[in-house]
């Protein structure tokens, strides 16, 4: 059976860091004619893929503009967005699935330049999602991730490739950069629990 992977956000090219056998992408405005990729604003509407379709889901430098809160189309209360959209990348993965996702963090002014930039998240907003914390479950969050890999990057697609760890030496280039200050991103890379 072939490996699948969704790239969310993905623009005009969609990425594929583990280099799965079959690609698709989802995108607010994908380019006509490209029929592996489908149109959604992941904002309000759900990921339109099966339960349980793809063996990892990438997103970069996509989360950040995903709102954190929104009202409801009735005016009836707010939703959380960015929480249902977490919910969406669990349900269309496999058990055992990664999500691979590349965001600005704060403190850095890449978080924050961009005025589409809406959701802010620092290191330690993966919490929210994996084990054992699991801390969005006040706010809807049914998925299970376990947290494979936290790595801060100076951003970039390339600095860091989820199918080649880093060996020593980067791991000390990194902690030097980090220092000083220099990590504008922070990588997550998560395991679905099903």
């Amino acid at each position: 059976m072939p490996t699948r992977h969704l790239d969310i956000g993905c623009g005009a090219k969609p990425r594929n860091p583990y280099r799965r056998d079959e690609l698709f992408g989802v995108d607010i405005a994908p380019a006509a004619g490209q029929s592996d990729i489908r149109r959604a604003n992941l904002a309000i509407e759900p990921i339109p893929f099966p339960d349980g379709h793809f063996d990892s889901v990438s997103a970069y430098d996509f989360l950040e503009h995903v709102p954190r809160v929104l009202p409801r189309a009735d005016g009836s209360g707010t939703r959380f967005p960015f929480i249902e959209l977490m919910n969406e990348v669990w349900r269309v993965l496999r058990p055992d699935g990664l999500l691979y996702a590349s965001t600005p963090m704060y403190p850095h002014p890449a978080a924050f330049q961009d005025p589409t930039h809406v959701n802010i998240l620092t290191r330690e907003s993966h919490r929210y999602f994996t084990r054992p914390d699991h801390l969005a479950r006040m706010y809807g969050w049914v998925g299970d991730f376990a947290l494979v890999r936290l790595v801060p990057t100076r951003g970039g697609e390339f600095e860091y490739e989820p199918t080649e760890p880093p060996g020593w030496r980067e791991r000390q280039r990194r902690a030097r950069r980090e220092r000083r200050g220099e990590h504008s991103h922070v990588v997550w890379e998560f395991r679905a629990h099903k």
